[in-house]
């Protein structure tokens, strides 16, 4: 089996339009989380989100391009072409056949869905755009980053509520892994404040609404915690096999050494109150990592800010680490960016490997006061300079997904 290393990376996110802005604002505890501006949201219980700010496509995309483009794929392709640059790939160089897309979502083109029926309902079937479908679909993020780039290889995406792009950059780990391509770029992609979106979340009662103060709304592991947040944006990582990358002198973040998958077969939203399918997770992709829970030093948590997940993910880690887990750090990038759902995976993996880069740990914003049963250390007093060889990020979806990356610093023993 091929090993999986990471040599690029983009994004656009409500911290950042791009990598360097996103690693400033996190190590900063800056949020990105604020009042609605997208729709008028003056009769929703929740008049807050993680929004894109100042996002201007026109340098990658042409304007007739974004027309025909739903705002999430639009996200994909500016964080696709951040990660190419970054990784100086040069695909004229590169058979396209050994490079492949799979960018995750969970909901796809949903403003385009909510546009369109609009119109629909208002001036009729014949007003329909005839762009709708291929808009909304949610393959399609990868279907226009391999169409702009002439990448042949293996090409789809995956949908699993919030553990979407976690599916997702497994799935291109073990493409390359089996030698089917040597570059997959990975990760996902959710443009989801809109009416609808918001409306539904907010119904089942998981959103917060702290409205009357955004920037703390996402408080994970706090005891005042009172649900999500939906944000938007997204992240693309460059995965290639590590033979091609040292070959073309890339350079290289971190490595890829492990990946678990499992069900809680529970509900369909609420995760089982035992934490056993996050804690298997984590266990077999340490088991296919080769590596004991002591030598673990980092947990990037799903971290939502949801009264229940993030007891039962506490309750997870410390069943996966057992002693160990006193002795990591756990840090919740939601506590900025908010949940970027299918994305949310994505950008978490994109922070893991800064911060086994920059060693340093970004912190857990909005921890004031830690709720008895999230005993864990999570990083609330600021950025901590640190070395990080092992890393795990966790994602657990909506339907009892639950998903676990095993990253490892290229120079750890």
């Amino acid at each position: 089996m091929k090993r999986v290393v990471i040599t690029g990376l983009g994004t656009v996110n409500p911290v950042g339009n791009d990598v360097s802005s996103t690693w400033d604002a996190l190590i900063n505890g800056r949020s990105g989380v604020g009042r609605i501006t997208k729709f008028d949201a003056v009769n929703f219980n929740v008049k807050i989100a993680g929004e894109v700010k100042d996002f201007n496509p026109e340098n990658i995309l042409g304007k007739k391009e974004i027309r025909k483009m739903d705002l999430y794929v639009q996200y994909s392709i500016c964080s696709a072409d951040e990660a190419i640059k970054d990784a100086k790939l040069n695909f004229d160089n590169i058979d396209p056949y050994r490079v492949g897309v799979l960018i995750a979502t969970g909901i796809g083109g949903i403003k385009t869905l909510e546009d369109q029926h609009s119109i629909l309902l208002s001036r009729g079937p014949r007003k329909v755009s005839p762009f709708l479908i291929p808009m909304m679909i949610v393959n399609m993020a990868s279907g226009q980053v391999a169409i702009k780039y002439g990448l042949k290889g293996p090409n789809f995406s995956i949908s699993s509520a919030c553990a979407s792009s976690g599916h997702g950059i497994i799935s291109a780990y073990r493409i390359i892994q089996r030698g089917e391509a040597d570059i997959m770029l990975s990760g996902g992609a959710e443009a989801s404040v809109t009416p609808l979106a918001i409306g539904g979340f907010s119904v089942m009662r998981a959103l917060s609404t702290r409205n009357d103060d955004p920037k703390t709304s996402s408080r994970p592991f706090d005891k005042e915690r009172d649900g999500f947040v939906v944000s938007e944006g997204a992240a693309v990582l460059v995965l290639e096999s590590y033979e091609h990358a040292v070959e073309r002198g890339a350079q290289i973040y971190a490595e890829i050494i492990g990946g678990g998958q499992t069900s809680d077969a529970y509900h369909i939203t609420a995760p089982d109150v035992t934490g056993q399918g996050p804690a298997s997770a984590m266990k077999f992709a340490m088991q296919e990592g080769k590596v004991e829970a002591e030598v673990i030093d980092h947990v990037n948590a799903h971290g939502t800010s949801t009264l229940y997940n993030d007891k039962i993910e506490t309750k997870a880690i410390k069943i996966a680490l057992g002693k160990r887990a006193q002795q990591v750090s756990v840090v919740s990038t939601k506590s900025m960016t908010g949940h970027l759902l299918g994305a949310a995976s994505a950008i978490e993996a994109l922070v893991v490997c800064l911060s086994m880069k920059n060693k340093i740990t970004h912190p857990t914003a909005n921890l004031v006061n830690p709720d008895p049963e999230c005993d864990l250390d999570y990083v609330s007093e600021g950025a901590r300079k640190t070395e990080i060889n092992y890393a795990l990020s966790n994602s657990l979806g909506f339907g009892g997904h639950n998903v676990s990356i095993l990253f490892k610093n290229l120079n750890a023993e």
